[in-house]
């Protein structure tokens, strides 16, 4: 499973030019989920996305986290970040999750976000989605597990 987050003052994710999914200050997860992913992959993510200090605190280092800031999270599916890109010019897919699996692990991992952090908004899974953010740094920051 790979995150990528990005620290944002605002963002939204719109599907046929409706906005589906919008917060403030937070954090945007673009999700990509492998063939091999298990819940337990989908909870170490989702702790570490709350617990992960990228905000900053009173003397401007980052040690705060979302948790710590008490900001938001909007999860948009991004199947393209588990793409092998490793040889020639076109990305490869056969590390990413079947399309069912795909589709579990995201809203598994929306469900036990909302139950053990905090409530989040969403993309729609498979949509050709838009995202608009401010990334707020910027800051961006890959994590696999």
């Amino acid at each position: 499973m790979i995150g990528l987050i990005q620290r944002v003052t605002h963002a939204h994710v719109s599907v046929d030019e409706q906005i589906i999914g919008q917060i403030n200050k937070g954090t945007v997860l673009l999700l990509g989920v492998e063939k091999l992913d298990t819940t337990e992959n989908m909870k170490l993510l989702a702790k570490k996305v709350a617990n992960f200090r990228m905000f900053e605190d009173e003397n401007g280092k980052m040690n705060k986290s979302l948790l710590d800031i008490e900001g938001q999270l909007l999860v948009v599916s991004q199947f393209t970040l588990v793409a092998d890109t490793h040889k020639g010019n076109r990305p490869g897919f056969s590390n990413g999750a079947s399309p069912e699996h795909g589709l579990a692990m995201y809203e598994s991992f929306i469900a036990h976000f909302e139950a053990e952090y905090l409530p989040c908004q969403s993309g729609r899974f498979g949509a050709n989605m838009q995202v608009a953010l401010v990334n707020d740094g910027p800051a961006t920051f890959t994590i696999k597990v």
